[in-house]
């Protein structure tokens, strides 16, 4: 593993082998959320979709955490219904619900049976219910630079990446999302105890460096994360 930092408040963490950044990433996520269960009682965890973060989840489905002072969400969700195979809900159940971690609270987003802004409202009035910020934070990022549903081209990315904004949860969509989306805008993510932005393949890393090579927000709305001084950003990545 290597261990690199650019620019300041950015830690880049490079392995081998993603079983060994698997491992690494929930080492270091348990131990926050060990931390918030001594300190608070309770931590909260938010992770994101796709299929990298399968090998991490089942790592750490196995940690030895008291789980039942655990609460699960997402980062972002697709507007499609729970059962479908799209879902991220879906992903978070089959690979991180599971051994341990079964214990743990899950608090998925509302998505369906109201409108889009409706269904951000309730979702987040149900994160809320613990009342306290994120003790960890998980991103993922797309070749074209997104990270939770801050897509290019999003029609309410500029509301999500408010640093100043008062909502937590946003309803957003953009053409290269797919589906409409349901995300945590900007300040929660930024706000979390742990920030790590999870990232494999070659493809992924050169991604990462364009989006450190420039500043246009709009074009890799990424670049919003990585490139603030408020909150250190922890990139793991494995070829």
């Amino acid at each position: 593993m290597r261990v690199t930092d650019a620019p300041a408040g950015l830690h880049r963490h490079d392995y081998a082998t993603r079983d060994q950044l698997a491992e690494a990433l929930a080492a270091g996520v348990s131990a926050k959320l060990a931390g918030g269960i001594a300190t608070r009682g309770h931590a909260s965890l938010a992770v994101s979709g796709g299929s990298t973060p399968k090998r991490f989840f089942e790592v750490l489905s196995k940690a030895g955490l008291d789980w039942s002072s655990v609460m699960v969400l997402l980062v972002d969700e697709r507007l499609v219904p729970p059962d479908h195979e799209r879902a991220n809900a879906g992903l978070v159940r089959r690979h991180l619900m599971q051994n341990r971690a079964a214990e743990a609270r899950f608090v998925p987003y509302v998505v369906d049976g109201h409108t889009p802004a409706e269904c951000a409202r309730l979702s987040q009035a149900a994160f809320e219910q613990d009342g306290h910020r994120l003790d960890a934070c998980i991103l993922g990022m797309g070749t074209d630079g997104h990270t939770a549903s801050f897509f290019p081209g999003g029609d309410r990315l500029a509301e999500a990446l408010d640093p100043e904004g008062d909502d937590k949860v946003l309803p957003i969509f953009a053409e290269g999302a797919g589906e409409p989306r349901l995300t945590l805008t900007l300040p929660p993510i930024l706000d979390a105890r742990f920030v790590a932005l999870h990232i494999e393949g070659a493809e992924k890393r050169t991604t990462l460096e364009t989006a450190l090579g420039g500043t246009d927000v709009d074009a890799m709305p990424v670049r919003a994360v990585l490139h603030q001084t408020a909150t250190p950003v922890h990139v793991f990545w494995a070829p």
